[in-house]
């Protein structure tokens, strides 16, 4: 568990995964509470192994779902009695895995995620727009195409889009997708005639996918146009916490593309009264977090889909007031209700320099906002101020890297973002 040089908040948190998923939800309850949480990885990164924020268990990489379970179990058994611990992930696949064994861990652990019939629902892209219709929340124009019906008659794999390409193509259920692996596979796929959209069905098929796959309508706009929305519903029913920021670049290798990379924080009032609609319809508990592109022809409001979890650039919340992990602590620990948050004060989150950043940001005046909101509040999870120098040295390398980056696979902003 933490080691003794930590404050003791009189709870333990352990997460699961590794990387800058779980590095900004450390941060968020080291801030907080000046504790270190225990961060649980099949395989060690070294941004985790070097924070302050939390003690590293390395499972190895053959690590099964079941050893994971067992030595979370073995974990909790080293607790003082009664002593509370929450257990978080940041990962599709590792919030499955807390579902699949919840009957064994929510004896040990205070869980903080959706049952499995509603993630069941929202893992789905699909299920996802159509809630959203349902609400009146605009959506993408959507194909699905159901590979598990592949073998028969009728099946719509085959058929024309009914739009002009380029398309954009990607899985229903991600951590399904995660699973199967074929010659180009990628996160998102920028699809720019029929021939590349069935040569895409055809690879599908032949890696054994079994899930639904969208093609969705393009909507134009470059990486400025999208929106990132952070939200906590507590076990109480009311949305204590609601976070919006304009995405000012994205990650843009195959691996990662769309992760956002740099985002402003500020007011976006319908962005947030349209999540809150959302949550509150299904009775979602827990963090949540939602992306959206505005439509640049039209300024409609496109939401995509919705993660489970708090998302891969959590810290942007924390940086500009409202620290996310005082949510989750005052509802399922302490069982205290809380005021709702909507923060809106303008901070820059960024993993990239400030000049690379600049140089794909095309308005003139969104730039010199960004210029204006750098000046007063840039944050990066690399610079947490009580880290020490090695992550200071990471993130100097790791933007050099960057630069490198996208110099090679994303050269200047385009008016799709592909």
């Amino acid at each position: 568990m933490p080691s003794a040089s930590a404050t003791d908040p009189g709870f333990d948190v352990v997460v699961l995964g590794a990387g800058l998923n779980s590095l900004n939800l450390t941060i968020a309850f080291h801030q907080q509470y000046g504790m270190r949480c225990t961060t649980v990885v099949r395989i060690p990164v070294a941004m985790n192994e070097r924070t302050v924020t939390s003690d590293l268990i390395t499972l190895g990489a053959d690590a099964t779902d079941e050893d994971m379970r067992d030595a979370l179990i073995d974990l909790a058994s080293q607790r003082p009695a009664g002593r509370p611990a929450l257990l978080l992930t940041n990962a599709d696949s590792l919030i499955d895995f807390i579902d699949r064994f919840r009957g064994d861990l929510e004896q040990h652990y205070t869980l903080a995620q959706v049952d499995a019939a509603l993630l069941s629902r929202l893992a789905d892209k699909a299920e996802f727009a159509e809630i959203c219709q349902e609400l009146g929340i605009d959506t993408v124009p959507t194909v699905i195409v159901d590979f598990s019906r592949a073998g028969e008659a009728g099946w719509n794999g085959h058929e024309e889009l009914p739009w002009s390409y380029p398309v954009v193509g990607k899985a229903a259920n991600t951590a399904e997708y995660h699973h199967v692996d074929f010659p180009g596979k990628k996160k998102v796929f920028f699809l720019e005639t029929p021939a590349e959209q069935q040569d895409l069905v055809r690879r599908l098929r032949e890696s054994g996918f079994t899930g639904r796959f969208l093609f969705q309508e393009l909507i134009e706009g470059d990486d400025t146009a999208q929106r990132s929305i952070t939200a906590y519903r507590s076990s109480r029913g009311k949305v204590t916490l609601l976070c919006a920021a304009q995405v000012l670049l994205g990650e843009h290798t195959p691996e990662a593309l769309g992760r956002p990379a740099a985002m402003v924080t500020g007011d976006f009032p319908t962005l947030t009264a349209a999540a809150e609609k959302f949550l509150d319809a299904v009775d979602y508990v827990g963090f949540a977090n939602f992306d959206v592109k505005v439509d640049p022809r039209t300024g409609r409001e496109c939401f995509f889909e919705i993660n489970p979890r708090i998302g891969r650039n959590n810290y942007y919340v924390t940086a500009a007031g409202e620290p996310v992990a005082r949510h989750v602590v005052e509802d399922r620990l302490h069982d205290r209700d809380i005021d709702q948050v909507v923060v809106t004060a303008p901070i820059l989150y960024t993993i990239l320099p400030l000049r690379l950043v600049l140089s794909y940001v095309r308005d003139p005046a969104l730039r010199a906002h960004v210029k204006q909101v750098a000046r007063r509040g840039l944050r990066n999870p690399f610079r947490y101020r009580p880290e020490g120098l090695w992550l200071r040295a990471y993130s100097v390398i790791s933007g050099a890297n960057f630069v490198r980056k996208y110099r090679a696979v994303y050269p200047r902003p385009t008016d799709t973002g592909f």
